[in-house]
């Protein structure tokens, strides 16, 4: 699949490229039931929630063009990669349409590139024929890092590479979303992810190179 952007700042078009986001711990169902309502009326992408969600948000979407999106080995991605693959997989038989997942961190930093290699590609088999986003989690990333990570997640078979989860120092910057697309081209999905929270930023990371946006002031930003 081939990758075009930047996306022109027109509100649906903008809206088609966000991830609805509530991914804190203390959300309700009366916040997740706004999320999925909020996603019909503006036309997002997806919704993204904690596992925990995805039944009650699978039947709230229902006849919308909204994907229902999980997070897997959440937040610090040093989960073992069975743990992984059962989330994936019960995941979707729940109603996830699509898998973001954190990369084992600690091994991409001391240079494991095998288990880093081998824990995306699980995750991407177990998730199949749904793509998958590989969380790099950038702002603990040196630059070399970050094109390492880009590079796995490409050869594993991942549909995306995403900046961040949002529970790190630091989300999404300009220059990660660049260096993530030079390294990856127009061969994957790049996801801008942490910190986005006015319709500037969002067009500053669209025209750096992303595909999609992770933010939970999606409201705010199509406004």
């Amino acid at each position: 699949m081939k990758w075009i952007w930047p996306v022109p700042i027109n509100t649906p078009s903008l809206a088609s490229r966000i991830d609805h986001t509530v991914l804190k711990a203390d959300a309700t169902k009366e916040e997740i039931e706004r999320l999925c309502a909020e996603a019909r009326q503006y036309g997002f992408a997806t919704v993204c929630v904690n596992s925990y969600w995805i039944p009650h948000v699978s039947k709230l979407l229902t006849g919308s063009d909204v994907k229902p999106v999980t997070v897997v080995g959440f937040p610090l991605g040093a989960n073992l990669t069975e743990s992984k693959v059962f989330e994936s997989k019960e995941a979707i038989r729940l109603g996830a349409l699509e898998i973001d997942m954190v990369l084992n961190i600690g091994a991409l930093k001391g240079d494991d590139f095998e288990t880093v290699l081998k824990d995306i590609q699980a995750v991407v088999e177990a998730s199949k024929p749904h793509a998958v986003k590989v969380i790099l989690e950038t702002a603990l990333l040196s630059e070399s890092q970050k094109m390492k990570a880009c590079e796995l997640a490409l050869r594993a078979g991942a549909a995306f590479v995403k900046t961040s989860t949002g529970f790190a120092a630091s989300g999404a910057t300009v220059q990660d979303v660049a260096l993530m697309r030079r390294v990856v081209g127009d061969s994957m999905g790049v996801k801008a992810s942490g910190g986005i929270r006015t319709r500037e930023d969002a067009q500053k990371m669209l025209d750096a190179g992303a595909t999609r946006l992770g933010t939970s002031a999606s409201v705010l930003i199509c406004k």
